[in-house]
């Protein structure tokens, strides 16, 4: 796998924030001050429950949503502040797969229609027999025979759908592609199919990916690095071997626990509970916004925003009473 160092990342966050303004004063709290870095030929997956700001933090970062404050630095430009215009230049190098395949095709489109819009929207090629060479070469990347050219998505199974998005956002020769849940719809034996084509294109192509899903068996094996978010903020983010063996956040490891296992002998591990109301994403108070499910939640979780701390080599968590129970 192509990857380059830590000191020139492709994309880097730094104290991202998205808020939506209810009301006169208030503000919801969709993506609360992250920052991140994702490397050429690298995955960082973005996991966390319905409602984290997963989706949101994807679509802020591909500017689909304009972020309220931060940076968001694309081969060390900072693209944040770039009006529409602007970033004409940019939408060809980040690019998306949305989860739903069929609600992100337009069913009046084919398959050829469909992967050529890029193309056609962008001016990419002048001559209409060097786009139809590109598109054929990107069906046949994606596992797409020549057949389906004409085809429309209402006649064709879940994994020919998204095999057909994903070579709509390849169709550009991007370097990044945000995958919001792009297997969630699908059966789990295409979610498997899937998962090694998008890994295949990363190795050959040396893409970066963000990988965006609730499923952490899905993430596990797709991902590089692992961020754990909880209404809109990172509580815990390491690499992923270390976030699976090495859990720290209570929340993260609530995560963990609720993975079924097909073992007759997991009857006996022990499953952590969450239990507790949510804390509101609106104008939420300084502290831990997990602090009110946590069953470790002590005085000293809540007036102040808890930050990130590395408590081992890239494993950072935000969480100073399993830092201290770690002596750390």
């Amino acid at each position: 796998m192509s990857k380059i160092s830590n000191d020139s990342p492709l994309i880097e966050l730094k104290h991202l924030k998205k808020y939506y303004s209810i009301g006169k004063s208030k503000k919801l709290h969709a993506v609360d001050d992250i920052n991140a870095k994702i490397s050429k030929g690298t995955t960082l997956g973005v996991v966390g429950e319905s409602g984290c700001g997963k989706t949101t933090l994807g679509r802020t970062l591909l500017k689909l949503i304009e972020p309220t404050s931060g940076e968001i630095l694309f081969e060390g430009e900072d693209i944040a502040k770039l009006n529409n215009n602007q970033m004409r230049k940019y939408r060809k190098s980040m690019q998306i797969i949305f989860q739903d395949p069929y609600s992100s095709l337009n069913p009046r489109k084919s398959v050829y229609e469909t992967i050529a819009t890029p193309l056609i929207v962008n001016k990419v090629f002048d001559n209409k027999n060097d786009m139809e060479k590109r598109v054929k070469e990107v069906m046949d990347i994606c596992g797409l025979p020549t057949r389906l050219t004409n085809s429309f998505p209402h006649e064709l199974d879940g994994g020919r759908r998204q095999r057909i998005c994903i070579a709509r956002a390849l169709a550009l020769k991007p370097k990044f592609i945000v995958c919001d849940e792009p297997v969630s719809a699908l059966d789990v034996s295409i979610q498997a199919q899937i998962l090694n084509l998008l890994m295949d294109l990363q190795d050959e192509m040396g893409l970066a990916y963000m990988f965006i899903t609730h499923d952490l068996s899905v993430v596990k094996h797709i991902s590089d690095e692992i961020m754990v978010m909880y209404l809109g903020m990172c509580i815990e983010k390491a690499p992923s071997k270390e976030i699976f063996k090495n859990p720290i956040h209570p929340y993260t490891r609530a995560l963990l626990s609720a993975i079924p296992v097909p073992n007759i002998s997991s009857r006996t591990r022990k499953i952590e509970v969450v239990r507790g109301e949510l804390t509101s994403p609106i104008d939420p108070v300084p502290g831990c916004r997990f602090a009110p499910r946590c069953e470790y939640s002590q005085p000293q979780c809540t007036g102040k925003n808890m930050e990130l701390n590395e408590i081992s080599p890239n494993h950072f968590v935000a969480c100073p009473v399993m830092e201290k129970m770690l002596g750390k």
